[in-house]
């Protein structure tokens, strides 16, 4: 399969600029691929303004234009457009933000991108996805962390990967908190689906996939978590291609 995929576990470090900590790998991933124009997904962008969904699509259009224009790209949304899914098939590379995963699903069912991005990046188109535009790239959202706020026609996404992602993968519970572990959620998915692979993807870090080779970037490892097995640490810089 011909696949171009930056996929990043989260936006923001606490105290830092948003997409500040991964916009060298995006500047990078774009350049390589000569891209100069990206196709924007804003759909996760829940409550950004108290004006309705769509002045939401605008405020994050517009925060993640923001960024790209100073990394020397333009960004187009494809809630600007009476047609989403032609404007994604004549994209020249595709970016999935975050947010809430349920409601970003919904939404690229309805409209039919989910198909279409699928088809243009099974082709090579670059795409990149942080948090939520992660989750998307994986056969379904279920290792979302998000509330299901709205429910979708249906769990699945795009498969343009085989396993599941876990972004933001937190190793211990904030203080006080008595409820499960991620760890614990993530094994509960695991008793149910048996033969799946979760991917644990740490903050500041992100998977970048260039056809079948597939490499773990950024400054934290990763955890693999497999049913009825540890889970496996994968230091940064690892070849992780055995997932794909």
């Amino acid at each position: 399969m011909n696949r171009k995929l930056l996929l990043i576990s989260n936006s923001t470090m606490a105290g830092e600029a948003y997409l500040d900590w991964p916009k060298k790998y995006i500047k990078d991933f774009l350049d390589s691929e000569g891209v100069k124009k990206v196709t924007f997904v804003p759909y996760a962008g829940v409550g950004l303004s108290d004006e309705g969904l769509n002045a939401s699509y605008d405020v994050y259009t517009q925060k993640v234009s923001d960024v790209f224009k100073e990394l020397g790209f333009e960004i187009e949304s494809v809630h600007t457009t009476d047609d989403p899914v032609n404007m994604v098939k004549q994209s020249k590379a595709i970016a999935v933000g975050g947010g809430n995963t349920f409601h970003l699903v919904s939404e690229m069912q309805k409209t039919g991108i989910m198909d279409a991005i699928k088809s243009v990046c099974q082709n090579g188109l670059p795409y990149i996805g942080w948090s939520a535009g992660s989750n998307v790239a994986c056969p379904s959202l279920m290792t979302t962390n998000d509330m299901p706020i709205i429910e979708p026609p249906s769990f699945n996404c795009m498969g343009i990967i085989p396993f599941q992602i876990n972004p933001h993968y937190l190793d211990a519970n904030p203080e006080g908190h008595g409820g499960e572990t991620r760890q614990q959620r993530i094994e509960e998915f695991l008793v149910v689906n048996q033969q799946k692979v979760v991917l644990g993807l740490r903050e500041a870090s992100m998977l970048y996939v260039n056809d079948n080779v597939m490499k773990l970037l950024g400054t934290r490892d990763a955890r693999i978590f497999k049913y009825g097995k540890e889970p496996e640490e994968y230091k940064s810089g690892t070849d992780l291609s055995f997932l794909l």
